[in-house]
Parts: C-alpha cells; sequence; structure tokens
C-alpha cells in the first residue's frame, strides 16, 4: 500500500530537542556526564497541598467520568486568583480550562482565522506560536524582536497595510525564549496598536510568576482595554510544576472564549476532575511554594548566567522565564552546530537559537532546570574544557 500524507505534513520535520536528545542518551549510555539544559521542565515536586488534593480526588470513582465543564470551584479559584494577583475581575463565561497553554494556541486559530488571514508572529518566538496559525492555513507575518530594542515588538515599524489586513498578532512576556519582560507602557501601546487596526490580541503569559530582580509579573489583562482586544494563556504548569497535569486557562474577551469553547467542546471532554481540584487547591492554597521557587530560579540565574561571563562567555541576565538567552561566543556563528559541538566536547546541552526562528540564530538557550552547585560544576567542566577558547571552525 502506498501512502499518501496531507501536504502541511512536509513543514514538519523531527525537532532539534529529538535530535539533541538521541545524542545526549547516546552519550549517558556511554557513561559520559551530560549538563542537560536544553527542556523547560520544572525539576521542583508540586507543593504538598496540591499533591494531596489531587490524591484524594483520585480515590472518588466519580472524578474518573467525563468532566464536560470545568468545576465550579476550579473556576470560582481563577477568578479570586486574577484578581488577588493582577487585580482582573473576570466572569465565569470570561475564562476556560485547556490542556496547557501549548495546546490552547495550537488550536485557537482555528476558532479565529478563515485560510489565508494574516497572524502577526514574533521573530524569534516560541515555535508553537506559528505552527497553531498555520496548520489551520493562516498566512503567517513575522515581526522583529531585536536587542538594540529590548525585544519589544516596534508597533510602528509595521507596515500599515499590513497592520490593517492582520487578524491576530501573538504576543508573549516574560518571552521564551529572550527571557525579556515587557513594561506597563508598552502593554498600553499595543492595546491601542490593536483597537486601532481591529487586531484580536493572544497574550501568552506562562512565566508571570517566574520573574527576577523585582520587577513585575503583570496580566496584559490589567492595562485598561484589554479585554476588548484580546484573550491571555495562563499556565500553572511553571508555576505550581504542575506541567504533567496538562491545565491552563484562557481568559478575557467574553466572544472569543466563547468561541473557542464551542470549537474545543468538538474535541474535548473536559480536564480530569482531579487535575482540576489540584489546580483549585493550588491557586487557592499557599502561595510560599510559589516565591520560594521564584528565589531559588533567580540563584540559578545568577549562578549560570555570572558563571558564564566569569569564564569569557558574555549571558546577560535573565529579566524572568526559567530560561536564559545568550550570543554565541566570538567566532562562532551557526547556533546548531555550536551546540552539538559544546555537547560532544563539554556534555553541556543547550538548544541552538535558530531553533526560535531565523533572528534566533546567532544565541543558545539555556533552561534553568539544575540547582546552582551543579551549574558551577558545569561551568568549570566546560572552562577545563578549553573549548570556548579554541578557534571555531565554523
Amino acid at each position: 500500500m502506498e501512502l499518501h500524507f496531507a501536504a502541511r505534513m512536509e513543514a514538519f520535520q523531527p525537532g532539534i530537542f529529538n535530535v539533541l536528545n538521541d545524542r545526549k542518551l547516546e552519550m549517558e549510555a556511554a557513561g559520559r556526564k551530560v549538563w542537560n539544559l536544553s527542556i523547560g521542565t520544572p525539576d521542583f515536586p508540586p507543593d504538598d497541598h496540591v499533591m494531596q488534593a489531587m490524591t484524594q480526588a483520585c480515590q472518588d470513582p466519580f472524578n474518573y467520568t467525563y468532566a464536560v465543564t470545568d468545576l465550579p470551584e476550579l473556576v470560582q479559584a481563577v477568578q479570586l486568583w486574577y484578581e488577588r494577583r493582577y487585580g482582573v475581575r473576570l466572569t465565569g463565561e470570561e475564562l476556560t480550562s485547556i490542556y496547557g497553554s501549548q495546546e490552547g494556541i495550537a488550536h485557537i486559530a482555528w476558532a479565529l482565522c478563515d485560510p489565508g488571514d494574516i497572524v502577526l508572529v514574533p521573530n524569534p518566538g516560541y515555535p508553537i506560536f506559528s505552527v497553531g496559525p498555520e496548520l489551520c492555513g493562516a498566512r503567517l507575518v513575522t515581526y522583529d524582536l531585536t536587542e538594540e530594542n529590548g525585544y519589544l515588538p516596534d508597533l510602528d515599524a509595521i507596515p500599515p497595510e499590513t497592520a490593517r489586513q492582520a487578524k491576530v498578532m501573538v504576543v508573549s512576556y516574560p518571552l521564551n525564549p529572550v527571557c525579556k519582560t515587557a513594561p506597563r507602557s508598552f502593554y498600553e501601546k499595543l492595546v491601542a496598536f490593536a483597537r486601532r487596526n481591529n487586531i484580536i490580541i493572544l497574550h501568552d503569559n506562562a512565566y508571570s510568576e517566574i520573574v527576577f530582580d523585582g520587577r513585575e509579573g503583570m496580566s496584559f489583562l490589567s492595562v485598561p482595554g484589554a479585554m476588548e482586544v484580546g484573550v491571555e494563556f495562563n499556565s500553572l504548569s511553571k508555576s505550581y510544576c504542575l506541567t504533567g497535569a496538562r491545565i491552563s486557562f484562557v481568559l478575557g474577551n467574553r466572544e472569543i472564549v466563547q468561541k473557542f469553547k464551542t470549537l474545543r467542546s468538538q474535541i474535548d471532554y473536559g480536564i480530569f476532575r482531579p487535575v482540576q481540584i489540584a489546580a483549585a487547591a493550588a491557586l487557592n492554597g499557599s502561595q510560599e511554594g510559589v516565591a520560594w521557587r521564584r528565589q531559588e530560579y533567580q540563584r540559578r540565574r545568577d549562578a549560570l548566567c555570572g558563571g558564564l561571563r566569569s569564564i569569557g562567555w558574555s549571558c546577560p541576565d535573565s529579566e524572568g522565564s526559567m530560561f536564559a538567552w545568550a550570543p554565541l561566543p566570538s567566532g562562532f556563528t551557526d547556533s546548531s552546530r555550536f551546540c552539538f559541538d559544546l555537547l560532544e566536547e563539554t556534555g553541556l546541552l543547550c538548544t541552538p537559537g535558530a531553533a526560535f526562528g531565523s533572528l534566533g540564530e546567532g544565541y543558545v538557550r539555556f533552561a534553568l532546570v539544575l540547582p546552582p552547585e551543579e551549574l558551577r560544576e558545569m561551568i568549570a567542566a566546560v572552562d577545563k574544557s578549553g573549548f570556548l577558547r579554541r578557534k571555531p571552525n565554523i
């Protein structure tokens, strides 16, 4: 039998994460030490009260039936948390759960876009920002994020005709991979830009609880007018270490949320009830664990970024997220080849910036997923290898 697949699949090849991971496994099988800073999976356990809520809920046989809708106690927990945390009041019709922000961002364009509609996406940016709209036939137009502009979109540089034609714009701060935050003044300008051009804003807010040096982790929805022009994705994956539970939310404009719920009702029977109960426990319970993990991520940031600078690799301090973003050392130009060579010679595994768009070339991303003492050991190994002092062949 000759199999014929959808033409859209030609655009998808094995991801760089898979290729790097395969080599990591080979090295570990051979007894090599690998410091894996490639994927942002928190290595902290969830808080005890969250795990206890999940465990207790799993003892009730009723909770294994279809959930269909969000539990009232979860809806209320989200509402109270958003009001406490951001000063944002939401009705029950202005929020819905999703199976992680990745799933939500992958599907929401199906509710918003027809084939050929323009979606503005960041370059560099997290891959799903582009993949989701692309899967439904939308036309991607990138906006540049540069170090010179603080990795903020230059809204005035977007051609007026493109802005008028655009239907959706994807924005995210703190932004993975470049690890920058955005000031409130930027969001105020963004809301005005969206209203003027009739553009729907999709704001991914996965890292508002992981910001450093006293910066404000804010909600796009806290800006006047934001509820009119868009929605926000907020996730419990990183803030509460619930990555495997896959629980996030879409919040904001009622019409957008309800239209998205209609789409998802065709493909979804609701979040597993024990996960909903655990999420409510996380939002309603003590937030001391969130604050402690924020401090721990900053300690890791300091150990990694400061340590790399001490051995001659210029790595700016991350402003937020659980990552760090660094330009390639002097003389290196190919981020993918650099990452493979760095892994082979030092055991440090990081992600090439090219995986996040053309403007990511020339950079690498590190995940802050090891404690400070291991990061210092890793930096000593990189320095001892002499890899950064060699004349590159690329």
